[in-house]
């Protein structure tokens, strides 16, 4: 339950709800959060290594469509919402060293001036048009964060930036399954369609019922496992570049809990 209505003529506008983050009103997922908006990954890099990582992202638009690189040390996306802080307006982060991570509900303590922003589609955008056209989401449904897994699919490596692609799932009716990739794929800058449909051995995830990231949903009779090209890629491919001492640091957003920018929903040309 958010302290927001979600009602269809009573949408909070995306600066409403920053605010009410900001003010640690809303710590969850942000899933179903501010219909007509797009949301984003972040990721916030030393400047050494951020020509490299812009360089991952155009390599890889599919898991990592690029809306928004910021200039070092600026935590204001001048682009997707002048009037935001990077380092507040999120429910929950992650600061990533050579020890792992840690999670903040803020950034403040950790930001420097050597930081580069960057913000990255999410496929939590194209939800409303799903639901929209009269289909379940489960995660929404079940109140818990959307699936991610790690896949056997690699990235196209650049730099010292590199690893396998991340998915995100949900499931739906397989008469269902031709609509939602037709309601997905005009949605580039928000992953686009579905990198696979069906037997997730063919992306070699072993086990539905235990995802690396966000909650495990249910999957009923009939139904088939869908799954996106998802943001966390890049967190794994920043987590190589820690180990290998390429990247000494590294901030993003806690997986689920997105940026939501200013910047209206909307299929690409």
């Amino acid at each position: 339950m958010t302290p927001w209505s979600h009602g269809p003529t009573d949408r909070p506008r995306p600066d409403r709800i920053r605010a009410l983050i900001r003010a640690g009103e809303w710590r969850g997922p942000t899933t179903g959060l501010a219909a007509g908006y797009c949301q984003a990954n972040l990721l916030v890099l030393p400047a050494a290594v951020a020509d490299d990582f812009e360089r991952f992202c155009r390599m890889n638009p599919g898991p990592c469509p690029l809306i928004e690189r910021l200039a070092p040390g600026s935590p204001v996306p001048v682009h997707s919402a002048p009037d935001a802080d990077l380092r507040t307006d999120l429910p929950r982060y992650r600061r990533y060293d050579g020890n792992g991570f840690s999670e903040s509900t803020d950034l403040n303590a950790w930001w420097r001036d050597d930081a580069v922003a960057f913000l990255m589609g999410c496929s939590f955008t194209f939800e409303e048009a799903l639901v929209r056209a009269g289909l379940t989401l489960r995660h929404q449904d079940e109140g818990r964060n959307v699936s991610m897994y790690r896949t056997r699919r690699p990235t196209t490596a650049a730099g010292p930036f590199e690893g396998p692609m991340v998915v995100s799932m949900r499931p739906f009716a397989e008469s269902d399954v031709a609509k939602v990739v037709a309601l997905t794929a005009p949605y580039r800058q928000a992953h686009g369609a579905p990198v696979h449909c069906g037997d997730p051995a063919e992306l070699g995830i072993t086990d539905l019922a235990r995802p690396e990231w966000g909650d495990a949903v249910s999957i009923r009779a009939g139904e088939v496992p869908v799954f996106w090209a998802c943001g966390v890629t890049s967190q794994v491919a920043v987590e190589r570049a820690l180990r290998t001492g390429a990247c000494s640091w590294a901030l993003s957003h806690a997986p689920g809990h997105m940026f939501i920018t200013d910047l209206p929903t909307a299929a690409d040309p």
